[in-house]
């Protein structure tokens, strides 16, 4: 039929036919030249974002810049099965911020070469005279950050107040708030299981001081030698050397370098080891009676006398002298200062055996009176610092003291929690169970509070649950809360012992930190608008704000973001307003939204809270780290 077809002369089939073809060919070879280009658009598309995913897991385990980007060109190529690399040109943007993620930004740009020139040019969308078609693709890759999140949150006793706008406590309000945010990360993170520990919280109660466990008694980042330099402060052990007037041959101490050692045999099993804070909470004996059988009346017919440690270790601990009150510096024996020193709250003067029956009377009024002095005769400023008191066995029918005082006077908050894997349900549950067993009690510390937040949050000791320091893709956050001004107690003492305040983290602000001249550790690197010799409350609020300037930057400067929240304060009253601008110039920037009031700046990631709004704000501050870990 063909042939018939093509012999036919009765028609115009065969010119038909020509000029028919033309048009026809046209559009097949506009269909394969737009096939092609679509292949291989499509084509760079793929390996752009086979490129980005490799190249974000590069940039993560921790590749150079330059290192990341050879990678992104490499494997970009290696994915062009069917497009010439030497008609791409690719574009690699980095994260602005590798060390907390960022967006991973590839573009390339693609030359197509049609196979029918100029009509596929000209219909694909080319001008006249143009030899080649270009295109471009981009693919954007959102790091996958892993969060470490340290809630460092006020126990001071005016959390036990009403939050304004509420019927309920602040502790409560917190409590609540705090919950419901790490129930919301661990709900987004429940999603994201290809990723090891993708959010972690820790739980850092503060009040005067910070209690690190008295479970890591025995680590070695404590001073277990007593060699820090303000391990025996306000100690005098010289009473109990040879040379000392309480010298007993069978039970004295021989200094030895920076060391202290119990030397005789009246130490029994201790003897030869290191006379220390630690083991002082050992060594201090106190009696107690109790009935072990009563007559018919009542009255006890047979009393047991028992001889044990007057109370062990309460798990708090000194801040250490500057700088290390301000950094993460690791804990090293080779620079004893910054080993951490347990906190030892002395028997202040006045606690005195007056007769046989050893009642006890308080002549100073000192408050942290819990110990019986060694002898009548020493001066008042010398019957704190005597050493020689701790080795007398404390009676049973001494006086009782306030079930706050002692020697961890000053240590009222539950332990650290450290890091803990929300997505599993026992980490979740552990930082929960801390939250809900917080208690306020004691003043305010927040540099303390937030230098230990920053610790757990930290891969060195003495806390190391913490990703590397330097691991790309990985947020670490300090969430401050506090309801008040720094605060430490000032003691009009300067008669006596000469303490000047009651003991916390930094001791006694009436005593020089040793070599230092006249300086308490509370004062070193203050500026001079603090008083060296100013034994005041407002002066200790000045010196600790300004210690918390600059933990604040020594932390943001080392990739810690900080967010800060005030609860309940007011600009309208001055001292409150100077605590919410120190609150606010402690704060990191946010990375996602602007200043409301100054669009060209970065809001603060700050939040002046009530009672009645704390909730709501911590939701804020919920939606801010979830926006640090998007994956797209």
């Amino acid at each position: 039929m063909i042939l018939d077809f093509f012999r036919d002369r009765r028609g115009n089939y065969a010119l038909m036919t020509a000029i028919t073809m033309i048009p026809l060919m046209g559009g097949v070879a506009l269909a394969v030249d737009y096939t092609e280009l679509v292949r291989q658009r499509q084509e760079t598309l793929n390996a752009l974002d086979a490129a980005g995913i490799a190249t974000a897991q590069q940039i993560v385990a921790g590749a150079s810049d330059a290192d990341a980007k050879a990678y992104a060109q490499t494997f970009f190529e290696a994915n062009l099965r069917h497009v010439l690399p030497a008609n791409t040109t690719l574009t690699v943007t980095l994260p602005n911020n590798n060390a907390g993620g960022g967006t991973l930004v590839l573009e390339a740009a693609l030359k197509y070469q049609p196979y029918f020139l100029p009509a596929a040019v000209a219909l694909l969308g080319g001008t006249p005279g143009q030899t080649n078609l270009n295109f471009s693709a981009k693919s954007e890759i959102r790091l996958k950050n892993t969060l470490e999140v340290a809630l460092v949150l006020d126990n001071s006793g005016s959390m036990s107040l009403n939050g304004s706008g509420t019927g309920q406590q602040r502790i409560e309000l917190l409590k609540t708030a705090a919950t419901e945010l790490v129930t919301m990360l661990a709900g987004q993170a429940d999603l994201m299981r290809q990723v090891s520990k993708p959010v972690q919280f820790s739980l850092v109660p503060f009040s005067a001081s910070v209690n690190v466990g008295p479970s890591n008694k025995d680590k070695s980042w404590m001073d277990q030698d007593g060699i820090s330099p303000i391990h025996h402060e306000d100690f005098d052990w010289s009473q109990m050397y040879k040379t000392g007037s309480g010298y007993d041959p069978n039970k004295y101490i021989e200094k030895v370098g920076d060391i202290y050692y119990k030397r005789g045999s009246g130490w029994g099993a201790s003897q030869n080891t290191k006379a220390t804070r630690f083991s002082l909470y050992d060594d201090i004996m106190a009696t107690t009676r109790t009935c072990s059988k009563r007559n018919s009346n009542g009255s006890c017919q047979t009393y047991t006398y028992t001889t044990a440690p007057y109370e062990a270790w309460g798990g708090c601990v000194e801040a250490r002298p500057y700088p290390y009150n301000v950094d993460d510096t690791t804990p090293a024996a080779g620079t004893p200062a910054t080993l951490f020193v347990p906190m030892f709250a002395p028997d202040e003067a006045g606690n005195l055996w007056t007769d046989s029956t050893r009642t006890s009377t308080n002549s100073w009024g000192y408050s942290n009176n819990w110990w019986i002095d060694s002898s009548d005769s020493l001066a008042v400023t010398k019957r704190q610092a005597d050493m020689r008191k701790y080795f007398l066995t404390k009676p049973y029918n001494a006086s009782t003291v306030s079930a706050d005082d002692g020697p961890n006077a000053g240590c009222t908050t539950s332990p650290i929690t450290p890091l803990q894997d929300v997505t599993t349900t026992a980490g979740k549950q552990t930082i929960l169970n801390a939250i809900n067993a917080m208690t306020p009690t004691g003043n305010t510390n927040v540099p303390e509070g937030l230098a230990w937040g920053w610790r757990t949050l930290s891969s060195n000791e003495p806390f190391t649950e913490g990703r590397d320091n330097n691991e790309k893709g990985n947020d670490k956050v300090v969430i401050v809360l506090t309801d008040g001004a720094n605060t430490y107690s000032s003691v009009n003492d300067g008669s006596y012992a000469k303490n000047r305040s009651t003991y916390a983290a930094y001791g006694y602000t009436g005593l020089a930190y040793p070599g230092s001249g006249s300086v308490t550790r509370l004062f070193m690197n203050t500026s001079s608008a603090v008083g060296k010799s100013t034994y005041t409350d407002a002066n200790y609020t000045a010196a600790l704000d300004e210690q918390m300037q600059t933990l604040c930057a020594n932390a943001k400067a080392n990739n810690i973001i900080v967010m800060t929240v005030s609860l309940d304060l007011s600009n309208q009253k001055t001292a409150e307003k100077k605590a919410i601008s120190a609150l606010t110039a402690c704060s990191s920037d946010s990375r996602f939204r602007k200043d409301p009031t100054d669009p060209t700046k970065p809001a603060k990631l700050f939040w002046n809270s009530t009672g009645a709004t704390l909730s709501d704000d911590f939701k804020a501050i919920g939606n801010e780290l979830s926006n640090l870990r998007i994956v797209s």
